[in-house]
């Protein structure tokens, strides 16, 4: 599979998952935590998809257009393994739900990201919270959610809180 391939299947896997996401938390109350900003794209996708919702967007330097740019309260500014943990404890119970796609060429950092968020977002979870990520989290504390037919294996991961 090209590069090319590989990205479009990516941004239909996004596309597919936050719309199941968005169907699973249509009665859920909550804040949204968008880790990884890139070029604005799924943080576009969240909020004309989440209406009204609080977007909350961790990353290290803004390098999107500014109609793609969160306001000044909204963006955690910063390396996300700073950033998230304060986050965590500011907006405990809070956050219905979290999407992990901090997409750097470093795929060790990727996977660090993904495990610090798998083990440590409990705590801001409201229940029935939604986790997605482009990484498995190999979290024991979130019940998987079944994918929709169409993502390919392992292209995204989808968990919920179903603990209160």
């Amino acid at each position: 599979m090209s590069k090319l391939e590989s990205f479009i299947r990516r941004m239909q896997a996004q596309i597919d998952v936050i719309e199941v996401a968005r169907q699973h938390l249509e009665d859920v109350p909550g804040v949204i935590f968008e880790l990884g900003l890139g070029n604005g794209r799924s943080f576009d996708h969240l909020r004309e998809h989440f209406p009204g919702r609080d977007i909350y967007v961790f990353e290290d330097r803004v390098r999107t257009a500014p109609e793609y740019t969160p306001d000044d309260e909204h963006l955690m500014l910063g390396d996300v393994v700073e950033t998230f943990p304060k986050a965590v404890e500011r907006f405990k119970g809070q956050v219905a739900l979290v999407h992990c796609d901090v997409g750097t060429a470093d795929q060790e950092y990727n996977q660090l990201l993904a495990n610090m968020v798998g083990t440590e977002v409990l705590p801001a979870l409201c229940e029935n919270a939604i986790v997605m990520s482009h990484k498995d989290l190999e979290t024991t504390t979130l019940d998987v959610v079944p994918l929709p037919d169409t993502i390919y294996p392992g292209r995204y991961f989808l968990y919920k809180n179903t603990s209160a």
